[in-house]
């Protein structure tokens, strides 16, 4: 097996997780297979009980994995399905160890950092990379792994040792170190600015990793006098320092990698150039180069609790993204913070009340992703109520679906009290309930996740067609909460079909309102298996709902897209 390693320095929030992504999308376009592990040195055992402020989105594998958005970001370049162990947090190895102590393995020895913690680290690292995420029999090529945090972070001083061990044991030509460093421009001097890189790969040094490759982040180009010193004070060949200035969008990062010659350079070190292929990354080019020249949008409006950090609906920017793309589009997304429609919000903060009204009449489409707890809940149910009533098209996402049926039982069938037992436990209608299956004590891990299966019930549905006419979907899911199905009867004959269900036929995972346009609500996460080229069938519905062609696609595609 040869590794690559993404470090990074001086700040966090480089795009390590891009540039890692990026590395495996080139060699993997030089016809090797790659597979890639993240390394997160916090605590938790997972990202799932993290707050999506905290740390951005919660990334859902197929088998019921909550990780780092970063696997997200492999999923969408590399077009690989992962697995939870490809993830390795702190918190992982040492209950592994600590399980192993209870047990006895350790045979009274004195259980310490080192060697347990670090002998932990490199045997899973070890094993998860030989396990196949491509659809192809056998371990892959090359695994890519991205160190989180900044070195020098008390908390990765382990996997750093660790890492370094791991470089000794498989030799200089199956390990290749890659760190991603802050090139700055100081305001008042304009020039770049070489110490902080300096200083960052000097401490790498001290703790015994020396990089192979810079890839240094600035805002524009290097110039050739900064390559210069980089190379002469950080011991790095001229050739492999790699730099990643800012681009229109990320897809051209492969791009600037195949054109400063990284794959060459990473090639080498790893001894595998008369294996590989030179770089074929032509639907790459196409693909970055037709995303610059589209002038034509869409605009849509997210309605969400999260949406101070875009970065908790990753998944959904770029399943909209994918969907636009391919109708040649470019997505315009307005953010709307659910609490600025409500009402209270007109009496504390009128100007956003009014701009955020303003905002989701002026969308061509209303978007309601998942999320948890009470707040913003009836901004949601006012954004629903005015998609539905004005036949704007709809897609309401695992909470979003669940609030479009708070919001019909209450507006359409009269029950003023009608909720989620999440929301108001004493609700006489609660018409989405805690599943049976969830815990009430524990919360990681407790939801129901993964991939799960959905049978389609009805052939005629919009549903069925932008799938397809299949009859099941595999797709992920994230919840705690669903709708009841005692209620199911009553909202049908009032108009609300539910046009999926799960194998048992009691749990509601897709709702359509036939006489509207495009009014759809989805337990799972169609976001998660969306790729460049193959967008999500529900959101690429959405994008033609808005743009009125919807209609004339399913009649074109008779078996989806």
């Amino acid at each position: 097996m040869k590794y690559v390693l993404v470090s990074g320095g001086v700040v966090s929030g480089l795009g390590k997780g891009v540039t890692a992504s990026s590395v495996g999308v080139v060699l993997k376009a030089c016809g090797l297979r790659v597979t890639s592990i993240k390394i997160d040195p916090y605590l938790n055992i997972d990202a799932g009980t993290m707050s999506p402020f905290e740390h951005g989105e919660v990334f859902v594998l197929d088998d019921g994995g909550e990780v780092d958005l970063d696997l997200g970001n492999y999923e969408r370049f590399l077009d690989v399905t992962l697995t939870k162990d490809n993830n390795i947090t702190t918190g992982k190895i040492y209950q592994s160890v600590l399980e192993k102590e209870r047990r006895g393995d350790y045979l009274g020895k004195t259980v310490q950092v080192v060697p347990h913690i670090t002998d932990a680290i490199k045997d899973w690292i070890e094993s998860v990379a030989v396990i196949p995420v491509d659809r192809n029999e056998g371990p892959a090529d090359v695994c890519v792994i991205e160190l989180g945090g900044t070195v020098g972070d008390i908390e990765s001083m382990p996997f750093i040792e660790a890492l370094r061990q791991l470089s000794f044991s498989v030799g200089p030509d199956n390990f290749c170190l890659i760190h991603v460093s802050l090139i700055p421009v100081l305001g008042v001097v304009g020039e770049q600015k070489t110490k902080p890189t300096q200083h960052s790969v000097r401490e790498l040094r001290a703790l015994g990793l020396t990089p192979h490759l810079l890839a240094c982040r600035s805002a524009e180009p290097l110039l050739q006098s900064t390559k210069d010193k980089l190379s002469q004070f950080c011991h790095v060949p001229i050739n492999n320092i790699l730099n990643i200035h800012d681009v229109p969008n990320i897809w051209h990062i492969p791009l600037l990698l195949r054109n400063q010659n990284a794959h060459h350079s990473i090639l080498q070190q790893l001894n595998l150039l008369g294996y590989a292929t030179p770089p074929d990354l032509q639907q790459w080019t196409e693909m970055a180069e037709s995303y610059d020249n589209l002038t034509e949008s869409v605009r849509i409006a997210m309605v969400g609790k999260y949406v101070g950090l875009t970065d908790s609906y990753l998944s959904v920017v770029k399943a909209l993204l994918h969907a636009c793309v391919a109708r040649s589009l470019k997505p315009s997304i307005d953010w709307i913070a659910a609490s600025d429609l409500e009402d209270e919000s007109a009496k504390s903060t009128p100007e956003g009340h009014a701009a955020a009204w303003e905002t989701l009449k002026s969308a061509a489409c209303v978007l309601v992703p998942g999320g948890f707890g009470d707040r913003g809940v009836k901004g949601m149910m006012l954004a629903a109520k005015y998609a539905r009533e004005n036949n704007v098209p709809y897609l309401g996402i695992c909470l979003g679906m669940q609030i479009s049926v708070i919001e019909f039982a209450r507006s359409v069938l009269g029950w003023e009290r009608a909720n989620s037992v999440e929301f108001d436990a004493q609700t006489p209608n609660p018409v989405v309930i805690f599943m049976p299956e969830g815990s009430r004590t524990h919360m990681g891990s407790t939801m129901r996740l993964g991939s799960r299966r959905t049978f389609l019930q009805a052939p005629d549905s919009i549903t069925s067609k932008l799938y397809g006419n299949s009859e099941y979907v595999d797709e992920r899911h994230r919840h705690r909460y669903e709708v009841n199905p005692d209620f199911i009867g009553t909202l049908e004959e009032a108009g609300l079909k539910f046009v999926g269900k799960d194998e048992s036929g009691k749990r509601m995972e897709i709702l359509e309102l036939p006489s509207h346009p495009f009014y759809v609500g989805v337990q799972f996460h169609p976001e998660f298996k969306s790729r460049p080229g193959r967008p999500s069938a529900l959101f690429l519905g959405l994008i033609l709902a808005a743009t009125g062609k919807l209609e004339a696609h399913n009649s074109r595609h008779p078996n989806g897209r």
